[in-house]
């Protein structure tokens, strides 16, 4: 079993669009799955929505027992955080929070897509740097 932490801009659950960015999201979804089923979710608000601490989200989100994260984007130092927890990332996607982990599910969602912070602001949380 596994129980997947999706990034959220709302609290509709598995109807809820899956927010560009991990720690300035409102919203965390939790699907629980098995092989390819989902099983439940939990939808909880984001303790420390609009803004954190680097490292907060990764132990928040280990202290709920997911061992998957999704999100639309996240900083590199940031993945170091969540994988030394032993939490799979993946990035990239975007979508209607159900979509995602169905994709997921199949396999369709797997990579890293870290941000450079090159000057930008898209909201990953960590621009210029």
């Amino acid at each position: 079993m596994k129980r997947i932490a999706l990034a959220s801009e709302d609290g509709s659950g598995l109807e809820g669009s899956l927010s560009a960015h991990f720690g300035r999201c409102p919203y965390y979804t939790f699907v629980n799955v098995e092989g390819d089923k989902i099983l439940g979710f939990e939808v909880v608000q984001n303790p420390y929505f609009p803004n954190h601490q680097a490292g907060v989200i990764p132990q928040f989100i280990h202290s709920q027992k997911a061992n998957v994260m999704i999100a639309g984007g996240m900083g590199p130092r940031a993945i170091d955080f969540f994988t030394q927890f032993g939490i799979d990332v993946a990035t990239g996607a975007q979508g209607r929070v159900r979509d995602v982990v169905e994709a997921y599910l199949r396999g369709e969602i797997q990579g890293i897509v870290a941000c450079e912070h090159h000057g930008h602001d898209h909201g990953c949380g960590e621009e210029g740097r």
